[in-house]
């Protein structure tokens, strides 16, 4: 009896713990494939959603992850909505503001697109009285507006709306990260489109990659996720998720 018992008190303390583990509730845009994503089952996908599950993991927390409207991220995460934005967000001097961010896990530059063969460059004069398609509240907006002023800005809640539009041709030509637009370009909606100019880094708009936004009153929470962070990007962790979707290395550390 005496056995039972201890085994029965073992139990309640087990489920106790349990439902007592430390949750994160994780947000990410949902309209960025491959880097997050809503399937046709309804469940979130992506680079950016299986690196906050592995970094979840390496810190040994339950975690859940939710869609959230791009330009209401970092007001959401400053009323407390969600712990964490795990969205493919460049760090900028701008949201540093607003927010903390963990180290860079990855950089991946932007690109100007537009359709084959017309007459677009990426230059304050080629792109003058052209009209761009970019993300709302993004720091390609920011760029295009200081960088072209004299190009006609249209600018979208998701990306996935300004390249509808560009393949309408509503619009002249589109600005988003790179890859992101690399996978469109290779798909049958992109296919008569190219890049126009080079690769775009400025790390005075674009900053030094993508980061985890944290409240800057969660300064514990940062180190943690900076810690996990460091150890998935060393352990193999990292780059077995990179391999999934790109086929080239995100991994910071081995620029």
């Amino acid at each position: 009896m005496k056995h039972m018992i201890r085994i029965v008190a073992a139990l309640a303390a087990l489920a106790a713990s349990s439902a007592h583990a430390e949750t994160l509730r994780i947000a990410t845009e949902g309209a960025y494939p491959p880097f997050n994503f809503v399937d046709a089952s309804g469940e979130v996908k992506g680079f950016d959603v299986d690196i906050a599950k592995a970094l979840c993991a390496e810190m040994k927390v339950e975690c859940t992850i939710e869609t959230y409207a791009w330009d209401g991220m970092i007001p959401g995460l400053n009323a407390g909505k969600f712990d964490a934005i795990v969205a493919s967000m460049s760090i900028t001097e701008k949201r540093k503001e607003a927010v903390n961010f963990t180290r860079p896990y990855y950089q991946a530059g932007a690109i100007l697109v537009g359709p084959k063969g017309a007459d677009i460059q990426l230059t304050a004069e080629g792109l003058k009285g052209k009209t761009i398609g970019v993300q709302r509240a993004s720091s390609y907006s920011v760029l295009l507006k200081d960088k072209f002023p004299d190009a006609t800005l249209r600018e979208y809640d998701k990306v996935e709306e300004h390249n509808f539009d560009l393949a309408a041709g509503r619009v002249d030509a589109v600005m988003a990260q790179r890859l992101f637009m690399r996978g469109w370009l290779d798909s049958e909606e992109g296919k008569d489109f190219e890049q126009k100019g080079d690769v775009i880094y400025e790390p005075d708009y674009l900053g030094p990659g993508a980061g985890i936004a944290i409240r800057k009153s969660d300064n514990e929470l940062l180190e943690r996720f900076n810690t996990a962070l460091t150890t998935i990007l060393s352990n193999g962790v990292y780059d077995e998720i990179n391999d999934r979707y790109f086929p080239v290395s995100l991994n910071p550390q081995s620029k």
